[in-house]
């Protein structure tokens, strides 16, 4: 597990992968399951960090060669204040489309503290691992057509929650510039 998703994180697709062998290894052997869930969450955070790495590395190399544009400023300007929201969605919903990677280069590139980026993955990592080990756990054999059943369902529920953060968090910003 910590292979599969080191690999999966720094930059190998391997898609529904290690989501499906997490809930498999909890629903078959479920005194592992939580070990089998801690593994991923590090295995991941050292992927993502290993991509996080290279592309601020990559990143700086970049920006000293592009002129800064005011669309490139504006993109930075927000990717400082909400970039993490957007690591932190596809982090811990396990769809294909949200693209994790694309988002984990933009927070290299933009050069986002490593401890905040750490934090966001971590965050996201061990509820969603821990999450799906612990669905393994109580379902048995029907975990995996649970989470299929109700894979949108899942994904809606995490969008409330990220619309409600960002609701908040504009509202924090809107209450600061008026102090």
């Amino acid at each position: 597990m910590l292979l599969i998703c080191f690999l999966d994180s720094a930059g190998v697709p391997l898609p529904t992968v290690l989501d499906a062998w997490l809930v498999i290894i909890a629903t078959q052997r479920p005194q592992s399951a939580y070990f089998s869930a801690a593994m991923g969450v590090f295995g991941s955070m050292a992927g993502n960090y290993a991509l996080f790495r290279a592309a601020r590395y990559g990143g700086t190399r970049f920006f000293k060669t592009e002129t800064t544009s005011n669309k490139s400023e504006k993109f930075r300007l927000w990717f400082s204040r909400y970039g993490l929201i957007t690591v932190f969605v596809p982090a811990v919903v396990p769809f294909i489309p949200l693209p994790l990677k694309v988002f984990v280069i933009s927070a290299g590139a933009m050069r986002t503290p490593t401890a905040r980026f750490l934090s966001v993955i971590f965050v996201a990592r061990v509820i969603r691992y821990f999450g799906e080990t612990y669905v393994g756990i109580r379902l048995g054999q029907d975990a995996v057509g649970f989470l299929t059943r109700n894979a949108w369902n899942i994904a809606g529920v995490v969008l409330v929650i990220v619309l409600i953060f960002v609701a908040m968090v504009k509202w924090y910003d809107r209450r600061a510039e008026t102090s």
